[in-house]
């Protein structure tokens, strides 16, 4: 449980690293005539994010959650994948990036990095990493729950995004994000 706890709350201090990069970029942003979209949701989407950390932490603990080796490290393989992937995307959408919609008016789309396979690659980090985290030491009901909420939650901040970013009536394939959490 120990090693658990050590690599949740490292994913907890990652959320807090993407949050002082986000704060940074909002400034940037807001500097050069930003408008934010999706306000409303924005507070929904910290609850679900914190209920998964402390969530799987709480079923594990109290759950009596086995680790099971053969999950448990495939899973752990996919937090660390989706590390990744989330990291490349804040790279790749550089001062742009942010975990609010932040629009620059007049700046192109980004088709660079994973956003030339893929609309919206840093959703695919956060439901990797949400089903993946808490199945590392067996908290299925975590999973399945933040799985389910973060589905609608992610129906919503898709359609606000591309709707922010003008892209709605147009192919979900040709949208680039310009925010991600």
């Amino acid at each position: 449980m120990l090693g658990y706890a050590a690599l949740v709350l490292a994913v907890g201090a990652e959320r807090v690293a993407e949050l002082v990069v986000a704060r940074r970029n909002a400034r940037w942003s807001l500097a050069r005539g930003a408008v934010e979209a999706g306000r409303g949701h924005y507070p929904a989407m910290v609850v679900l994010h914190t209920g998964l950390l402390v969530g799987a932490l709480a079923e594990v603990r109290f759950g009596g959650r086995p680790f099971d080796p053969a999950l448990g490290w495939s899973m752990t393989a996919v937090v660390v994948a989706a590390q990744a992937l989330r990291w490349w995307c804040i790279r790749t959408l550089g001062r742009r990036w942010n975990t609010r919609v932040l629009v620059v008016p007049g700046l192109p789309l980004v088709a660079g990095g994973p956003y030339r396979w893929m609309s919206h690659p840093n959703y695919v980090a956060v439901v990797a990493e949400g089903l993946a985290l808490p199945l590392v030491h067996g908290a299925w009901v975590t999973a399945v729950l933040f799985t389910g909420l973060n589905a609608a939650l992610l129906t919503v901040r898709i359609r606000c995004e591309n709707a922010a970013l003008g892209l709605a009536p147009r192919r979900a394939a040709d949208s680039r994000a310009g925010a991600g959490l």
